[in-house]
């Protein structure tokens, strides 16, 4: 009896260990800071080399750009997203523009809201990792800004208070 299952259990195993492991996730849930009315969700799947970054805020003041940020630290607590600190920054590069030159880490594209207030994106990024080395956004925070990020002013951008503040955590 015992002959005739080895096989099975080892078909079985075979099959268990052939199945690819799912692609690292992450996500973020945006609630608003002090005075605003901002929120959204955002998720960030491992994809090879790249993250692919998707999500919705909603609440923003229509057809305007709003910076976008991987901050330090995971800490949304003071009311106001100054609990996060600075930029993303583990490479020590000077802020700028996402996907052109040199950048923090945790510079990503301005969102743009439409005409409902609404900024639905989808990008990818090879500057941030989900769940392992010096770039893992997981546990740190995640910002969007009043203004748009000009992608010059050092270190920030000059993009103005933050709207909301959520944490990245894996899921």
């Amino acid at each position: 009896m015992i002959r005739l299952l080895a096989p099975i259990a080892a078909a079985i195993l075979f099959t268990a260990c052939a199945t690819p492991a799912p692609d690292p996730t992450a996500s973020a849930k945006l609630l608003s800071t002090t005075g605003s009315t901002t929120s959204g969700e955002v998720t960030f799947t491992q994809k090879g080399d790249k993250v692919l970054v998707t999500g919705e805020v909603r609440g923003l003041k229509p057809n305007t750009e709003h910076g976008f940020h991987v901050h330090e630290k995971g800490d949304c607590s003071s009311g106001d997203g100054m609990g996060t600190g600075g930029h993303f920054n583990p490479d020590g590069k000077a802020h700028g523009a996402h996907g052109t030159g040199a950048h923090h880490a945790g510079d990503l594209p301005n969102l743009k809201a439409d005409a409902s207030g609404t900024a639905r994106f989808s990008f990818e990024s090879n500057t941030i990792a989900v769940g392992s080395g010096v770039a893992n956004v997981v546990g740190r925070g995640l910002i969007v800004h009043r203004d748009p990020d000009d992608y010059k002013t050092q270190p920030t951008g000059n993009s103005g208070p933050r709207l909301a503040c959520g944490v990245i955590s894996k899921r």
